[in-house]
Parts: C-alpha cells; sequence; structure tokens
C-alpha cells in the first residue's frame, strides 16, 4: 500500500456565504425588505465537508480556486483555521472568488450564488503528483464547475488508475438540465453521494427505488441522503435505510448534507462496514443542525462529541 501525505483530497468549488437571518418576506422586484441578521463565513459545499471532515480526525487537503480578494482570504484562514491544507488552492489575480448569497428562512433557504474563479478550475490541473499526495478522492459541486465537469470521467478514471478511492457528490445544478453521463461516469466512483432530489432528476424517476433501478448496473455503491428521512445506501443488490437524528430545536440546515458526506467518509476511509457510516453520516447532519451555518457545530471533535451525547444521546465518537 502506498504511503500518503493526506487521507482525503477535496476538489470543488470556493465560496463566501452571505447568510441573512431573520427575513420580512421574501423579496419582490422594485421592493425592498430587511433582514435583522447578517454572518459573513466559509461557504460551498466542498469546504464546508472538507473542513468538517478535517474537525472528525482525518487529513485533508484541497484543490480548488479563488482571486486574490479579501473573500480568498477569509476562505483559506477558515480552511487552515480548521486543519486543512490548502497548497494546493489557486489563487487568480484576474479572477473573483465566489460568493452565495444565503436567505435563510426557517428550515429552507433561497440561494444566489456569484460563481466567479469556481468556474474556471480545470481537470488538468488536479495533476496527477497531487492526485498520488492522497488516499481518496471526493468532488464536490461538478454543476457549478463546467471546465471541471467536462473532464469529469478523466479525473476518477486517473485517480483510480493511481490507487485512489472516489466519491462525488454531485450537487444542485442550477440550470436544472442535469445532464450528466452516468453510464460512463459511475464505474469510477466507489461511493455515489447525491442527495434524494438530485438522484431523482439525475435519472428522471419519481422515487429512490425507481432512481437506483435507472443506475445499478454502472454503480458501485450509492448513498442517499433524505434529510428528515435519514438516508438510504445501495450496494449489490440490497438496499438499506438508516432513519435520521432529529433534532427538534434546530437553528438551521445550511450544509447538513456536507456535514452527512464528512461523517460517512471518515468512517468510510477507516474501513468501517458501510452501515455504521451511514448512521454517522445521519449523525453529523443533525449536528450541524445544531449551530448556524455549515461549520460552526465541528470546531473540535471534544465539541463534536460533546453534542453527540448531549442533543442525541450517542456516545461513540471516535477519537
Amino acid at each position: 500500500m502506498k504511503s500518503s501525505k493526506h487521507d482525503v483530497l477535496v476538489v470543488g468549488e470556493l465560496n463566501v456565504d452571505i447568510i441573512l437571518n431573520q427575513i420580512d418576506g421574501f423579496p419582490e422586484v422594485g421592493k425592498e425588505i430587511l433582514a435583522k441578521n447578517m454572518t459573513v463565513t466559509l461557504g460551498s459545499s466542498a469546504a464546508i465537508f472538507a473542513s468538517n471532515l478535517s474537525s472528525l480526525g482525518a487529513s485533508v487537503a484541497f484543490l480548488g480556486k479563488v482571486g486574490k480578494d479579501e473573500f480568498a482570504e477569509l476562505i483559506i484562514t477558515s480552511l487552515q483555521d480548521r486543519g486543512v491544507n490548502t497548497d494546493h488552492i489557486i489563487q487568480d489575480a484576474n479572477l473573483n472568488t465566489g460568493a452565495t448569497l444565503v436567505m435563510n428562512y426557517g428550515m429552507d433557504r433561497a440561494n444566489i450564488t456569484y460563481p466567479g474563479a469556481m468556474e474556471s478550475l480545470s481537470e488538468p490541473e488536479v495533476a496527477d503528483d497531487i492526485l498520488q499526495s492522497a488516499s481518496h478522492l471526493h468532488v464536490s459541486s461538478v454543476f457549478l464547475q463546467p471546465q471541471l465537469k467536462e473532464r469529469i470521467v478523466s479525473l476518477f478514471s486517473r485517480a483510480k488508475q493511481l490507487g485512489l478511492t472516489t466519491s462525488l457528490d454531485p450537487q444542485w445544478d442550477p440550470h436544472e438540465q442535469w445532464q450528466l453521463d452516468l453510464p460512463t461516469l459511475l464505474p469510477h466512483l466507489d461511493l455515489f453521494m447525491p442527495n434524494h432530489k438530485e438522484l431523482m432528476y439525475l435519472t428522471q424517476a419519481s422515487s429512490i427505488e425507481a432512481g437506483i433501478e435507472q443506475i445499478k448496473e454502472h454503480s458501485n455503491t450509492v448513498v442517499i441522503k433524505d434529510g428528515e428521512h435519514g438516508a438510504a445506501l445501495y450496494q449489490e443488490g440490497n438496499l438499506i435505510r438508516k432513519p435520521a437524528f432529529l433534532n427538534e430545536q434546530a437553528v438551521d440546515c445550511i450544509g447538513a448534507g456536507d456535514s452527512f458526506g464528512a461523517g460517512f467518509i471518515a468512517q468510510y476511509i477507516k474501513g468501517k462496514p458501510l452501515v455504521e457510516c451511514l448512521e454517522y453520516a445521519n449523525l453529523m447532519g443533525a449536528i450541524n443542525t445544531t449551530a448556524a451555518g455549515g461549520t460552526a457545530a465541528f470546531r473540535s471533535l471534544d465539541h463534536i462529541a460533546a453534542t453527540a451525547r448531549s442533543k442525541f444521546d450517542y456516545h461513540h465518537i471516535q477519537y
């Protein structure tokens, strides 16, 4: 087995989140409304995943693209503060760092994203020597990164040839076209990790079971996030479900799916049984909802363990 510097290399989008809370209604053209609270913080599915995975004890490196501006400084510093290696983040002074305006309404939200530099990240920039610095490759939000998406099969094919395990969280397609060559891509993925809605749109199916039926011929393991209904896992003809850990006093759900993914991968890279990975993932998704934004609930492993005990009566967080 090859010796690797990092457990996981995360390749994905980078942006800040500008989160508005306690909003007086929904915006209308020509009118102005007020929000009573605003937070500017680390955003993006990939960055939240990487930050929380690092807090769970994994060695994590990140590759993405930003500008050379204050948003970029916030992103890089935030990742470094959580122990994520940022040596492979590409800064381009000719580009602006992306940003997402998050309008938070209880357990739901409306987002507006300015992609900025993330749109220009390309597959050749993820060089073989960078891939070889890790044991596992995780990619998130391919629809926000069109140049990366164009050659995503090549990226995962190279990763597998170099001996890495692989995972993809496709995330939402803002154009709602859902064009992803699943029959060609899925054989290169050890873990395909959409949520329920994403699976439905990608397969044009009406249920998790029907969606799995569409892709099972090409898939290895499929992990489906399903919110308050928990999650499902498909492997070798078996579909297994695990219930959610419900938080009756949830602050918000920003980043809950990314925290779910971090929990799953944290256990997966340790070789844990997939059913245990799924339960741990559900727990981390729930812990995410105990604090505002995607990373506040994951400031340390001690804090995560304390939350697991006090909120969810879970006593098996591993150090």
